[in-house]
């Protein structure tokens, strides 16, 4: 017995180990779509806090290389304040609290690649990209078609919207598996998004303690 409980810490403190925390520090860039109206993000290190009134944008952090491998991820979030339940297929009317995505591409294009934009990354045909989302009126885990990314996207629910705050762990392998079939490609960027411009509505909300496994 004493030996199942110390191979289990083992096997737990060399999975803990392979988890690799990502700061919310000044390696994130915003990225606008309109002119006229953004989110604010706060970097602290720790956490990211995430203000939406009426508007919508996206903070993108490219990773590594050392990093393309990642297989899962776990992070916190929490909202005080959040926008009403939307259709999430809806172009146009998909307003969410939080979006967490994870952008995928071919090694070879990843590398090609490096030091893109999110924009760009996000429009290249090879990519591919799961939205993790707290939001919308439907089912947790439910996988959604994007109304903007086409066949190069899925969403993901977690959680319908509403306020409070979780613990997410994902397994990015499996959840890629089922959006688009295959072995998972290189993770090369992380993004995070509110969106509150079709309701005209206000998002108070934060994440932390995010990790790449």
């Amino acid at each position: 017995m004493r030996a199942m409980i110390l191979a289990s810490a083992l096997a737990l403190s060399s999975f803990s180990a392979l988890a690799e925390p990502v700061p919310f520090d000044g390696a994130w860039k915003t990225q606008r779509f309109s002119l006229f109206s953004s989110n604010t993000y706060r970097f602290q290190g720790a956490t990211m806090d995430v203000l939406s009134d009426g508007s919508v944008s996206m903070a993108y952090r490219q990773l590594d290389p050392g990093q393309w491998d990642t297989r899962g991820a776990s992070w916190d979030w929490s909202v005080v304040e959040g926008v009403d339940p939307t259709d999430l297929t809806r172009k146009g009317g998909d307003d969410r609290n939080l979006a967490m995505y994870f952008v995928f591409l071919p090694r070879a294009e990843a590398e090609a690649l490096r030091g893109s934009n999110i924009r760009k990354l996000l429009q290249n045909e090879q990519a591919r990209v799961l939205v993790y989302v707290w939001g919308g009126d439907h089912a947790r885990n439910q996988q959604l078609d994007s109304p903007y990314l086409g066949a190069r996207g899925k969403t993901v629910v977690l959680r319908a919207a509403g306020t409070g705050s979780h613990r997410e762990s994902v397994d990015l392998a499996r959840d890629y598996a089922r959006a688009f079939g295959g072995q998972v490609s290189a993770l090369v960027g992380l993004a995070v998004s509110a969106d509150s411009d079709d309701t005209d509505g206000a998002i108070r909300a934060r994440i932390g303690a995010l990790r790449l496994e």
